[in-house]
């Protein structure tokens, strides 16, 4: 059987072209109403300088725990990004079970995103999605109005968000699912409206692993069915969940990172280990 490090996919390495831009300060008030956009003291580093990186939000994945990505978090504020993850607990995802509404992530991430603009003075963001919260960080990003649920209306302004955003990075995102029904209607809504790297403005940048080939037998059963689900084919490569045809979007930067792995909760190599992120990171804005 072919093996991750023998295929021709692209090596754990940084972009070759990119090294990542800074953004100057701007002048003007971050867009929080009635906000001065004051920058306390606090553990990020800024640098002494006239330009800063943009901060970076952080999304984790469905049923993730933001606690799970505190050292990814802690990686990039060691690099200079200053960075925040989306508290969101295991808890948190249970009204969104079964295909239902993903408005309470999207509270939290709007929440967040918020904090971070009036925390470092910042009218834009960069924003990380990983697993399922790329897909949701695109339904952030649209300008329709997630309604299809009936849970919230027009008012919500929980959407439309792409503005503030200078990129988005997804790390292992099924951006679709041909027959995975429970998050059929929320993924349509998504590919949709926004299909591709919807927003010219917008930076799109798509991660996806090369670790796990998908076979019916003992060790690959889960991927082989977690590939099947999403994109029709067992018989493929992927993060050992998501197939790598499926975290990719047409028009955006699509990467393939060999031996990574989809979960933080794993031993293995996953999206935000070192040499991952040092392939991914160079896109931070």
């Amino acid at each position: 059987m072919e093996d991750a490090e023998n295929s021709p996919h692209t090596p754990l390495s940084p972009h070759p072209s990119l090294s990542p831009p800074l953004s100057p300060l701007p002048n003007a008030q971050c867009p929080i109403p009635n906000s001065q956009c004051p920058i306390p003291n606090s553990q990020f580093p800024i640098p002494n300088s006239q330009y800063m990186p943009l901060p970076t939000v952080i999304l984790p994945g469905y049923f993730a725990d933001a606690k799970e990505y505190r050292e990814l978090e802690q990686s990039l504020n060691d690099l200079g990004f200053p960075s925040l993850t989306v508290p969101v607990r295991k808890l948190d995802w249970l009204p969104t079970l079964g295909g239902r509404s993903i408005v309470p992530i999207l509270r939290l991430l709007d929440r967040t995103v918020n904090q971070a603009l009036q925390k470092f003075n910042a009218r834009q963001i960069n924003l990380i999605g990983h697993s399922a919260g790329g897909w949701i960080s695109r339904i952030y990003l649209g300008e329709k109005p997630y309604t299809i649920h009936g849970d919230v209306d027009e008012s919500a302004s929980l959407w439309n968000k792409h503005p503030i955003a200078a990129n988005l990075i997804t790390l292992g995102t099924p951006h679709f699912s041909k027959y995975e029904r429970w998050t059929r209607k929320n993924l349509d809504f998504v590919n949709d409206n926004y299909p591709g790297a919807f927003y010219p403005n917008v930076s799109y940048i798509c991660v996806a692993g090369k670790a796990v080939y998908g076979q019916p037998r003992w060790g690959q059963w889960l991927a082989y069915n977690s590939y099947q689900l999403t994109c029709g084919q067992g018989n493929s490569w992927g993060d050992g969940i998501t197939p790598i045809e499926a975290a990719h979007l047409d028009g955006a930067e699509n990467l393939v990172l060999a031996g990574v792995n989809h979960s933080p909760q794993s031993s293995k190599i996953w999206y935000g280990s070192p040499e991952p992120l040092q392939a991914w990171s160079s896109y931070l804005k």
